[in-house]
């Protein structure tokens, strides 16, 4: 990615330093040399009416000397670097500041009649007096209101390119600069934009393999700093998910290799005769114990994976959530007989109804039901209480069992978590099903707590959207 940044980075320094310069010296110099014509055209043409006003009816008055007039136009042709004429109406020349030595009368009609027709003339060739190419201005000189002669201006074309040049020249030094400068600036560019995006794109390699350690060396800031800082919470989520799956097949191999050795042990010692006949009854009891385990694992597993992948998808509906306990509760009659358990239903409204997923939220309520029997002592009690505050339903399932160790309290909602106690006392657990509470309630964007103190008992509360049924 470094290489192709790059190479464009430096593609588009040469492609707008070739146009800028293609620009400068092709168009630029059309466009400055036509400039300086029309800034010289001008400039002669000022100087030459001023001759014109000033030398011209001076001369024809008889008041200045055509050797006084010749002294102060040589200086003018010293100063601006030009040629300048003083014909009569005939277009013959009396005064040339390039030739002092005697004046030749030179008639400019005899090689254009319309040499003295226009103010400006470029390009104009004079064989035998000027074989280069000339920008001619001239200027008549009126006397007793007529035209008596013309001034004329001579400035080779050549001396307007190299004055053209000449600018040109310092344009293209000063472009050179910029070109420097322009230089400076893609490197400062390359530094700040390519090699940011050189070290992320390696440190998002590193963590695809799975080196996790490997941290970013370069210093980072803007909104490079922020992607780093993003891929390395992404480093942080693939290093727990790899972590998560690890534990993940160790909890399934585990829970699932228990049950299947027991069922496969069984199984054999009845198929060899190992176990007698009269006493099969008793270990069919216990292989079906095993699967029924198994296929608690399996559903639990199926829940999780629904719960992952599809969470925004909930049935919402308004239900009466203690008629969902009351139904809920009577499903656990024969075990709470069976150990001596009390459910006790407190709700301080006959109805308290909410808005939610009737068949998840049923299922949460068999989750943490199932959990306060699970490890609640004989000949003890249960509650399970509603509440309404404000927009909010509080259901409360409280036990006075064993509870849950201090240490404990904040893994209970991992999946496979199992206290030790857990796995001692009941094996048929999956260490699943709060997971599954807390995706579900998670999915509804409400909260659950856990309050526990180890030997007293431990009480999970839940919220719910409450509606008012008027």
């Amino acid at each position: 990615m470094g290489k192709k940044i790059t190479f464009k980075l430096v593609l588009t320094y040469l492609v707008a330093a070739v146009c800028m310069f293609a620009l400068l010296n092709i168009f630029g110099t059309e466009k400055l040399e036509q400039d300086i014509i029309k800034n010289k055209k001008v400039v002669l043409y000022d100087e030459a009416c001023e001759i014109a006003d000033e030398y011209g009816e001076k001369y024809y008055e008889s008041s200045m000397t055509l050797d006084n007039i010749s002294q102060q136009l040589n200086a003018i042709d010293t100063f601006l670097d030009v040629r300048i004429w003083l014909l009569n109406s005939q277009g013959s020349v009396y005064l040339d500041t390039r030739n002092t030595a005697a004046y030749q009368r030179i008639n400019v009609l005899s090689y254009s009649e319309s040499f003295l027709d226009s103010q400006f003339a470029e390009n104009i060739i004079i064989p035998d007096l000027f074989s280069e190419p000339m920008l001619v201005v001239t200027e008549p000189i009126y006397y007793d209101y007529s035209i008596s002669g013309y001034v004329c201006i001579l400035v080779t074309m050549e001396s307007l390119r190299t004055e053209t040049v000449y600018y040109i020249d310092f344009i293209n030094r000063a472009y050179l600069i910029f070109l420097l400068l322009l230089f400076v600036l893609f490197v400062w560019l390359y530094k700040e934009t390519v090699l940011p995006a050189v070290y992320l794109k390696k440190a998002a390699i590193e963590y695809a393999r799975g080196n996790f350690e490997y941290k970013t060396k370069a210093k980072l800031h803007d909104e490079y700093k922020e992607i780093d800082a993003a891929i390395l919470c992404i480093a942080d989520e693939l290093e727990n998910l790899e972590e998560y799956q690890r534990k993940f097949v160790a909890n399934v191999s585990h829970d699932l290799r228990s049950p299947l050795t027991s069922i496969k042990g069984y199984v054999e010692a009845i198929k060899d005769g190992t176990i007698p006949y009269e006493a099969q009854d008793r270990y069919m009891d216990i292989i079906l114990f095993e699967t029924e385990r198994l296929t608690k694992l399996t559903s639990n597993l199926l829940t999780l994976n629904n719960l992952d992948y599809n969470k925004a998808f909930l049935d919402i509906s308004v239900f009466d959530i203690n008629n969902v306990i009351k139904t809920t509760a009577a499903s656990f009659e024969g075990v709470c007989t069976k150990k001596k358990i009390t459910l006790e239903l407190i709700f301080t409204d006959e109805n308290s109804y909410v808005e939610a997923d009737f068949s998840k939220i049923q299922q949460v309520l068999y989750n943490l039901i199932d959990n306060a029997i699970k490890f609640s002592n004989p000949e003890s009690s249960i509650l399970v209480s509603t509440e309404d505050k404000g927009s909010k339903t509080f259901v409360s399932v409280k036990d006075f069992g064993i509870g849950i160790p201090k240490d404990s309290v904040k893994k209970i909602w991992e999946r496979f978590y199992k206290t030790d106690i857990s796995r001692g006392k009941d094996k048929k657990g999956t260490g699943l099903g709060l997971s599954i509470v807390k995706e579900i309630i998670s999915a509804h964007k409400e909260n659950i707590n856990v309050i526990s103190t180890e030997g007293v008992g431990t009480e999970f509360i839940f919220t719910l959207q409450s509606v008012r049924m008027d």
